[in-house]
């Protein structure tokens, strides 16, 4: 039971610091959806998210009303695409994309994801043809999130899909250029990928979750800078603390919310996601966390430090406070989401080199960041071969959502609108990489992978 003097810190939170439950998201198997007829693979789909679904905005608005806790987003994630379409005769999976932008309009969510491949070790029929696809997929439409995930710990790298994904996301920042090339901001490249992400672009229901269950997402950037604000020149013993004991407290009313909601949609609780997602609002930032700690900007030596302390410290917080955290839970660093990275990023004080040595100890990587749209594709998929490395040798998830802006260069702005925010275009390394991707096939997982 909550003490009155905690219901009240809580309520100044919400009110005073941006806390928030970033979304509910309900994961939904599709396996028994597949057929050899892809309109009715397609229908089938259509079908089941509406009709599990039905009750998850109306349920989210409910609690938000009773409990004063606001929920931002209301989400649907699905079990990978190509898995379900392999079963099918349709020549490439758009029309599974435009199936499941149905659902999303009628559930009036914000977003579904899952419209994903695993592709770690190798690729099949299905997993080419929902590649290929995924440009004209997001042009079309407006609420599907699209994943791929290119390498893991165990199986290594596949180059060969991270050539293509490179190709890939050259193709739908093009076929998006109305929109500054916003489709890639609907698209990850993973490495260890995770089946219980609640948090989009990347999410999707994994094989080993349940038929149907709620997962939940908080977000506290707000709360926990203002935490830090109280113990300014003290230790880091007690900056650690502090966090711990914040991300605690965050994560036990993420936990409320998802058993409630969980309960009253009939499904079991899946997990509590105690990810520090910002948001371009003032006071919302990761980047303003660590400048808390002393740094004069994100990005200034000891940037890594600060960010590696405050994700460890909020795992162990959530971690006292739920028997089920899960998902990524640490500290997310989406360049143009967070006020303090967009600020860091257009001084220059932050750069991509810089961002690539964070996202060693946060939780995901490379992350809404607008490069030139002359970027080529050999040099994006170098990219996102430096993170899957990192991500396959720290045994750690990493992804990259990255967007070349048809048309713009450094110093050009983008405004993506809403939770999206502003991206600044940062600096891409002039030398090439073009042979290096050319090579194609697969870098071997580490020696640290064979731990049976």
């Amino acid at each position: 039971m909550q003490n009155q003097r905690e219901i009240l810190e809580t309520v100044r939170m919400i009110e005073q610091q941006h806390l928030d439950i970033r979304t509910i998201t309900m994961g939904i198997s599709l396996h028994d959806c597949a057929d050899a007829d892809a309109k009715r693979a397609c229908r089938k789909i259509y079908d089941k998210i509406t009709t599990r679904a039905e009750a998850l905005v109306r349920t989210g608005e409910l609690i938000e009303t009773e409990y004063g806790i606001p929920i931002v987003n209301k989400r649907v994630a699905v079990t990978p695409i190509a898995e379900i379409a392999a079963a099918s005769d349709a020549a490439d999976y758009v029309p599974f994309a435009r199936a499941l932008d149905r659902a999303a309009e009628t559930l009036g969510i914000n977003f579904i994801g899952g419209f994903s491949a695993l592709v770690q070790k190798g690729m099949t029929e299905a997993d080419r043809k929902l590649i290929a696809s995924i440009p004209e997929a997001l042009a079309e439409t407006g609420r599907v999130c699209s994943s791929v995930n290119v390498a893991s710990t165990r199986a290594g790298i596949n180059m060969d899909a991270v050539a293509w994904m490179g190709r890939i996301i050259r193709e739908t920042a093009e076929r998006t250029r109305e929109t500054d090339g916003l489709g890639c901001a609907k698209l990850v490249v993973f490495a260890n990928a995770v089946e219980d992400n609640p948090f989009m672009a990347g999410a999707f229901h994994g094989a080993g979750e349940p038929e149907c269950c709620v997962n939940v997402g908080v977000s506290g950037p707000g709360v926990v800078k203002t935490a830090l604000e109280q113990v300014r020149g003290e230790s880091f013993d007690v900056v650690a603390e502090t966090i711990k004991k914040t991300a605690f407290r965050i994560t036990r009313m993420g936990q409320l919310v998802a058993r409630v909601a969980a309960e009253r949609l009939g499904v079991p609780f899946g997990i509590v996601d105690l990810s520090l997602a910002p948001t371009p609002a003032i006071g919302d930032s990761v980047a303003y966390i660590l400048e808390e700690m002393g740094l004069e900007r994100a990005g200034a030596p000891g940037t890594t430090a600060a960010l590696a302390m405050l994700n460890d410290a909020v795992k162990k917080g959530g971690v006292m406070a739920s028997g089920h955290v899960g998902g990524l839970s640490g500290a997310f660093i989406p360049v143009s989401e967070d006020a303090g990275m967009i600020d860091a990023a257009r001084i220059g004080a932050l750069s991509l080199e810089k961002l690539e040595a964070m996202t060693c100890v946060c939780s995901v990587g490379i992350d809404m960041v607008a490069v030139p749209g002359a970027t080529s594709a050999a040099t994006l998929s170098a990219i996102i071969a430096d993170e899957a490395a990192i991500g396959m040798i720290n045994q750690k998830t990493t992804a990259v959502r990255i967007i070349p802006v048809p048309g713009k260069d450094v110093g050009d702005t983008v405004e993506f609108g809403g939770l999206l925010g502003t991206a600044p275009v940062m600096r891409v390394s002039g030398y090439g990489s073009d042979a290096f991707i050319a090579r194609g096939g697969r870098i071997p997982a580490p020696i640290h992978s064979l731990r049976n």
